[in-house]
């Protein structure tokens, strides 16, 4: 069933399509860190990309939506139905990929991206780096990121308003989601979810000085 709501300040949302692709991968990248572009912290834009979109993109498109203003995308939902098949076809179908790009380009030789996986692998090892399993009663998941120039808008609770919708329409009984903002985790707050969980990642600590916060919110759909 196709969505679509339209506004005075020309903000849209409909169905993802392939050819918003580009769009999408651009958008998670000038966000990637709590709000801020990729680059601050990674060098590989392609490889950064796929990790973040390649699942929800090109394996189950279905559940995605797209912002449009003015003809322009400037903000997506991209969203998983079931995060238990998402795991399994990024284990087996993307993951040995992603691997190879990263070898191929020397992206692990870059001082940029070894800082990174440095905290990422510290985390790992203090045991930081995993969270409580939320998939029995809140299987779906979302990843959410709108363009600077359109926040502040309801552009965020027109896409949340047109995802819900869509998992209340496959009986889809709960969703969950991560994020590293207290800003966003205000915004799901007032889109009915509730925090599952707060804990904290080193993951930028080498650029901001300061662990950033990991909360999960879950929302009951049935």
């Amino acid at each position: 069933m196709a969505h679509s709501f339209v506004e005075v300040n020309e903000l849209r949302v409909r169905p993802f399509l392939l050819t918003d692709r580009l769009s999408v991968r651009q958008i998670a990248l000038s966000t990637a860190m709590s709000g801020s572009a990729s680059s601050a912290f990674f060098d590989g834009d392609d490889f950064l990309a796929d990790a973040l979109t390649l699942y929800f993109t090109d394996h189950e498109p279905q559940s995605c939506f797209v912002l449009e203003q003015q003809g322009t995308v400037a903000g997506y939902i991209l969203g998983a139905c079931s995060t238990l098949v998402m795991d399994v076809v990024f284990s087996r179908q993307i993951l040995l990929p992603l691997i190879g790009k990263a070898l191929i380009q020397g992206l692990l030789l870059r001082r940029k991206n070894l800082a990174f996986l440095y905290q990422v692998m510290m985390a790992a090892l203090s045991g930081r780096l995993w969270a409580p399993d939320f998939s029995r009663d809140y299987p779906a998941t979302l990843h959410i990121n709108i363009a600077l120039a359109v926040r502040g808008h309801g552009a965020g609770a027109l896409l949340m308003r047109a995802y819900l919708e869509y998992l209340s329409q496959h009986g889809v009984v709960g969703v969950r989601m991560a994020t590293m903002s207290e800003a966003a985790g205000r915004f799901f707050e007032r889109q009915g979810f509730k925090l599952l969980y707060r804990s904290s990642r080193p993951y930028f600590h080498h650029i901001l000085g300061v662990d950033v916060p990991l909360l999960i919110y879950g929302k009951r759909l049935r």
